[in-house]
């Protein structure tokens, strides 16, 4: 009788083992020296939820997950895949959580995760990452961790509060940062002990700190029905490391001679407000175009035309600007809001423009994004309802070659359901 008990014991435990450590995957590619779970890294071999997945200083390994998916280690990485729990009987059930804790990987969200996002997490030492359906990769060294994204968009936030370690799903609240893969050349840094992500502009990212091979997919398509074997991904011959692809900064805008009679960007606030006079009137300067908004006003001065380069991108830096908040219950006081972290980023080859700043009043801050259009004349501006991922505030300004390069636009957004935001701003390249 005791043998009896003690075999269904051990049944019990093993069962329960194996529960724990289901496959999460299936290695299918590894160059130069890579481990998992301290076995060497081989083609074909499963890689087990908890197993630790490591990568020398050579090291590739390419791990394609239960559903399409794909996470990739590149050298002197370690990471592992802490659970992949699909639900097929009911998707939104299913659960991921991945985790780097040195080095560079690039995860690339297979079909349950898009089915089940907000159960998708990739903690690194310092962060958490959440998913809208992505592709990103993630570089984290000593106390700091970077985010850069390809395709979708990725929401981050430093732990702390109510964003821990061990929970599941995106950490999403004040102080959580979202980053599109429309805002190309910018990054998301989070530093031990900081619950805010920096959204950053020109800063090393994981491409240049550990290149991806050159015959790594730039967007993975891992079709079930086709052949699993190495050759999908990587060519045959492939045998040793191929030299490091250093990802090239984008092109800079070609400048032509300046314009003798630039037009200028003015702005001010046209009504009183707070107790504080207006100033600016309705009526610019003779010739000048005008963008009315809120309490605000932006003019262009006459002057010689704008024209819009054909090729190139330049960012910008907010100089200056103001915004106020406002509630709808008219008994509660609107309030001055202060703008920071701004960043405009205008690309000319695509006609496009990202930008982003964070608006503070009285206790809260609110992340505001917006994404548009260039037009020849450099005439900025966007619909959020055309755009309703990459857009939670209206845009409406222009392009200026004053002062070496200047951008101004005044913005709407409705921030919550009983407060709005509008104001101007002004960038200088």
């Amino acid at each position: 009788m005791l043998r009896h008990a003690t075999f269904i014991a051990i049944t019990t435990i093993a069962c329960i083992a194996q529960a724990r450590a289901a496959e999460a995957g299936r290695v299918i590619f590894a160059a130069g020296v890579t481990q998992v779970a301290e076995r060497a890294g081989a083609e074909g071999m499963a890689v087990q939820e908890g197993d630790l997945l490591t990568t020398g200083t050579d090291g590739f390994l390419y791990v394609k997950t239960p559903d399409n998916g794909l996470f990739i280690l590149r050298p002197s990485t370690r990471a592992r895949i802490a659970a992949y729990h699909i639900d097929k009987a009911n998707p939104a059930n299913s659960r991921f959580k991945l985790e780097l804790l040195a080095g560079v990987a690039r995860s690339k969200s297979g079909d349950a995760v898009k089915l089940a996002r907000q159960n998708f997490r990739f903690n690194t030492p310092v962060a958490a990452i959440g998913v809208r359906g992505t592709d990103f990769t993630v570089y984290h060294e000593h106390d700091t961790s970077r985010v850069v994204v390809f395709t979708g968009g990725i929401i981050v936030s430093g732990f702390g509060g109510g964003c821990r370690p061990e929970g599941g799903g995106p950490c999403e609240g004040a102080a959580s940062r979202e980053l599109t893969a429309a805002q190309r050349g910018l990054l998301l840094q989070v530093k031990r002990g900081e619950t805010a992500p920096q959204l950053l502009s020109g800063a090393t990212g994981p491409d240049q700190v550990s290149p991806p091979r050159s015959d790594e997919p730039l967007a993975p398509v891992l079709d079930a029905k086709k052949s699993e074997s190495v050759a999908q991904i990587v060519p045959p011959a492939a045998q040793q490391p191929a030299p490091p692809v250093v990802v090239a900064p984008p092109p800079v805008v070609d400048v032509d001679t300046p314009p003798a009679n630039p037009r200028a960007l003015q702005w001010g606030r046209w009504a009183p407000l707070l107790g504080e006079q207006a100033t600016a009137g309705l009526v610019g300067p003779a010739g000048a175009e005008r963008i009315l908004g809120g309490n605000f006003v932006l003019f262009r001065t006459a002057g010689d035309a704008y024209v819009a380069p054909e090729r190139g991108s330049v960012s910008f830096s907010l100089k200056d600007g103001q915004a106020y908040i406002t509630n709808d219950d008219p008994a509660k006081a609107t309030v001055a809001g202060a703008m920071q972290n701004g960043q405009l980023n205008v690309d000319f080859g695509a006609r496009s423009f990202t930008t982003t700043f964070d608006l503070v009043g009285g206790d809260s801050t609110y992340k505001l994004y917006a994404q548009g259009d260039v037009a020849s004349n450099g005439r900025i501006g966007n619909n959020p309802g055309l755009r309703p991922v990459a857009n939670n505030m209206s845009v409406d300004g222009f392009l200026s070659n004053a002062n070496g390069g200047s951008a101004g636009y005044i913005f709407h957004s409705r921030l919550d359901d009983a407060r709005t935001a509008n104001g101007v701003t002004y960038w200088t390249h």
